[in-house]
């Protein structure tokens, strides 16, 4: 990978000002109001979604018109053949912004041959944008950022999510959540994967898994963790691919015990 310092400096900039403007574009919307529109029983999209995507896309490719661009809403925007792929978010967390609960952001990555370069998140409700480049580091508002020193489970603090199909299928990570909450010091469960893996990056958190991720909730994220000192895995234990739906993310020290863990309830059953 021959990637030059300007150059990285220059996908992160346009990085950051994508999603201050997709931030901003949520903002504006939370205090105005918007509609809601269901893409399935209880998988929302509204027109902040869309604003805020079709905004962030336009930063984008003004200075970067040749890069391929994967989206939430609208998927795939560009047919171009570059090595680079930005992968976005424009409102991750939507049933929290459309019931008023302040925990959603914009997250966007952007990976060359498949190796993550840069990740943005942005929390507009707390004024907090995460940011990592490849090999130097995640930082806070500009403040560099480790996990957490949690050595075992039992004194963890872990968070989860669960998929829009948790309704109507077998392995919705109910039991998982239930072992894991007898197991640890606590569990939360924010709504917003893009949060969960920023939250275990500056060490609020010690660990998260998750089923039936895209690569739009993780790819910032995992390069966040990755960057602040932590561990990212598939639930084996196993390299993580964006593309793939399992994931483990921890600080590292209580990640072994979660895919024990992970692997007694998933084979009991």
């Amino acid at each position: 990978m021959k990637i030059s310092h300007t150059e990285l400096n220059n996908l992160t900039k346009t990085a950051i000002e994508a999603a201050q403007l997709g931030g901003s574009i949520l903002t504006d919307y939370a205090q105005k109001g918007f509609e809601i529109q269901k893409k399935s029983e209880i998988n929302l999209v509204t027109e902040a979604d869309l604003a805020s995507e079709k905004a962030i896309v336009d930063v984008i490719s003004q200075s970067f018109p040749s890069h391929q661009i994967l989206a939430e809403e609208k998927g795939l925007h560009t047919t171009h053949e570059s090595p680079y792929k930005w992968i976005i978010d424009p409102l991750d967390g939507t049933t929290n912004f459309a019931h008023g609960f302040p925990m959603y952001n914009v997250s966007i990555g952007v990976e060359y041959e498949g190796t993550m370069l840069v990740g943005v998140v942005l929390d507009p409700t707390r004024n907090e944008i995460f940011v990592a480049r490849n090999g130097q580091g995640a930082t806070l508002n500009n403040i560099p950022i480790h996990v957490s020193t949690t050595p075992k489970i039992g004194d963890a603090l872990l968070v989860t999510g669960f998929a829009y199909d948790v309704h109507t299928v077998a392995d919705n990570n109910l039991k998982e959540f239930c072992e894991f909450s007898l197991r640890t010091r606590g569990m939360r469960r924010t709504g917003t994967a893009a949060i969960d893996l920023c939250y275990i990056a500056c060490g609020r958190f010690d660990g998260f898994w998750e089923l039936k991720l895209n690569p739009w909730d993780t790819a910032a994220g995992k390069l966040i963790v990755q960057e602040s000192g932590g561990k990212v895995t598939n639930y084996k234990g196993e390299s993580f691919s964006i593309y793939g739906q399992d994931l483990i993310a921890s600080n590292g020290l209580v990640h072994d015990e979660m895919v024990a863990v992970l692997d007694e309830i998933r084979t009991s059953d």
